[in-house]
């Protein structure tokens, strides 16, 4: 199993200097998140760049407008071209929102038969996103394919992968290592996104929430899981201190090798 960290983990920095913490603290690589930082520069000559100092194991699509990105399903198509030239095998996207009125994006979702074929071109796996509930007094969940059984039967039918969010997941109910297993019974997982959530906060780190994370990863290492797990927290949950950055991101690696490796 490879452990990334997520450059949206430190976005406040600029992707270098994420992606030397990420190498100092141990990780196999990176999720690469598509962010303003991708705007009218060599989007394959930066990769190419920040590839050198740690592997790419992921790209996330944007999931905010870009400059010369277009919509959603532009920028999807293009994170999956770049992806296929510097040879990242997996490229992550977010479903369509009902709430905020995609319907364009759902309507393309709905006509595509083959996402590995169509989108993914037979080179790059893609993977959907499970996405989290939001509220206060009204718990909603504001993108399409909230409902665990609907994603399942979706990306079946239309050969398409997942990547499962342990604090999405969570929001919606705390103990969800069922519908980890009906996920991962489904053999579509390739990608875990791993954090901790409580009181309305997503992406916090290990032990910060409410989540049965522990209990989560001993169960995972009971599966044959063999892709990647990506550690995705909030910025919010570190200091400005770049030395103790990297002794938390470490100290949390440490956690996650120990509980995912065979007893």
């Amino acid at each position: 199993m490879r452990i990334s960290l997520s450059t949206g983990t430190l976005f406040t920095f600029p992707l270098g200097k994420v992606m030397r913490i990420a190498r100092e603290a141990g990780f196999d690589g990176v999720e690469l998140i598509i962010n303003q930082d991708f705007q009218k520069v060599n989007c394959r000559k930066l990769i190419e760049e920040l590839a050198e100092i740690l592997p790419i194991n992921s790209i996330h699509a944007p999931f905010m407008p870009l400059d010369g990105w277009g919509g959603p399903i532009d920028s999807l198509e293009r994170c999956v071209e770049l992806a296929a030239g510097a040879g990242i095998p997996l490229v992550n996207f977010h479903p369509p929102s009902w709430m905020g009125f995609e319907i364009g994006f759902w309507r393309w979702l709905y006509r595509v038969m083959d996402f590995q074929k169509e989108v993914g071109r037979e080179t790059v796996i893609v993977t959907l996103e499970n996405m989290p509930w939001v509220g206060t007094r009204f718990r909603v969940n504001p993108h399409i394919l909230s409902n665990t059984e609907k994603l399942i039967e979706f990306i079946q039918e239309r050969n398409l992968y997942m990547t499962f969010d342990t604090t999405h997941m969570g929001s919606g109910k705390a103990n969800f290592i069922n519908d980890f297993y009906h996920c991962y019974n489904s053999g579509r997982i390739r990608n875990i996104h791993f954090s901790d959530y409580g009181h309305g906060r997503e992406h916090l780190i290990p032990g910060h929430g409410i989540l049965p994370l522990t209990r989560f990863l001993n169960h995972l290492r009971s599966t044959d899981y063999a892709d990647t797990l990506t550690l995705e927290l909030s910025p919010e949950e570190f200091p400005r201190d770049e030395r103790i950055i990297v002794e938390s991101l470490r100290e949390i690696l440490q956690y996650l090798r120990r509980e995912t490796s065979p007893a």
